[in-house]
């Protein structure tokens, strides 16, 4: 009597311990904030940080995703991030300008990828808070002397707002879903004009001071502010070699952290309140 007594407590504590992590598990899921950041070039070097090519090869994690656990595990919280490569190299073409945001997720919205892309319908069932960049060519802003036009791909500021207005009133449409979007990469003075610099510049202005409203569920992470220091060309020093306008290692490794803080500030409801850099 007494084996089968024991038997029976070690088989209801058993089915109690069972219970009590699915339960766990459920309410961990539940809980759990996911996030996607669409990139290409540039921001894989932020996504890594500090991690090396060869560890990267091996499968290691980047600065970000260590960020967000030691963050989830010092604080309790569930936020799940993960990378995408967006758009793919094929079929749509490696672009990722104003106008192919607004191509993939505006013109051609629904249901069903544009592509092979996903459209903003598919991302909001799977993503809380979707971020996206575009690389450092959108810098490269032309003189406006041709008329606006929505749909070209020549790269103007009244192209760019006309898109990025479109854009705005597509991720309206999503009011559940938290969307956070880069300032546009700089340039070393060897890639651009001065022209070219200052008409990126009054764009990045705009966008902070027309475009990005309080109060919705639109936001932006200041990263042509920690290039350029108050300058208008991007820092030698933080370029990777003097003829690369992409972010070095040390650079990367320093705003990494302040990347995750501007997520987490989003999330948290800070994001109209706290610093566009995340420091």
């Amino acid at each position: 009597m007494l084996v089968k007594s024991l038997i029976i407590k070690y088989f209801f504590v058993s089915f109690i311990f069972f219970i009590s992590c699915q339960n766990s598990e459920e309410t961990k899921m539940k809980n759990q904030t996911n996030i996607i950041f669409l990139h290409h070039s540039t921001g894989r070097f932020i996504w890594y940080g500090d991690v090396g090519k060869i560890p990267r090869k091996l499968g290691f994690a980047g600065d970000v995703e260590k960020w967000f656990d030691r963050h989830n595990e010092e604080y309790n919280k569930n936020y799940n991030i993960t990378e995408l490569f967006f758009p793919k190299d094929v079929p749509y073409g490696r672009r990722n300008y104003p106008f192919d945001y607004y191509n993939i997720w505006v013109k051609n919205a629904g249901d069903q990828p544009y592509k092979e892309e996903p459209t903003l319908e598919i991302l909001t069932k799977k993503y809380n808070v979707i971020i996206f960049k575009h690389c450092f060519p959108v810098s490269n802003i032309k003189e406006d002397t041709i008329k606006p036009d929505i749909d070209s791909e020549i790269s103007t500021l009244t192209n760019y707002k006309l898109q990025y207005d479109a854009l705005k009133k597509k991720m309206l449409e999503f009011p559940e879903t938290k969307f956070i979007l880069w300032t546009p990469p700089a340039l070393l003075q060897i890639h651009t004009y001065k022209e070219e610099a200052e008409r990126a510049n009054e764009f990045s202005e705009w966008l902070k001071n027309v475009w990005d409203e309080k109060g919705d569920n639109i936001f932006l992470w200041d990263f042509r502010d920690l290039q350029l220091e108050g300058g208008l060309f991007l820092k030698s020093e933080f370029a990777l070699d003097s003829n690369d306008s992409h972010p070095n290692r040390k650079f990367s490794k320093t705003v990494a952290p302040y990347f995750c803080k501007r997520i987490v500030d989003v999330i948290e409801d800070r994001g109209d309140t706290a610093n566009l850099t995340g420091k």
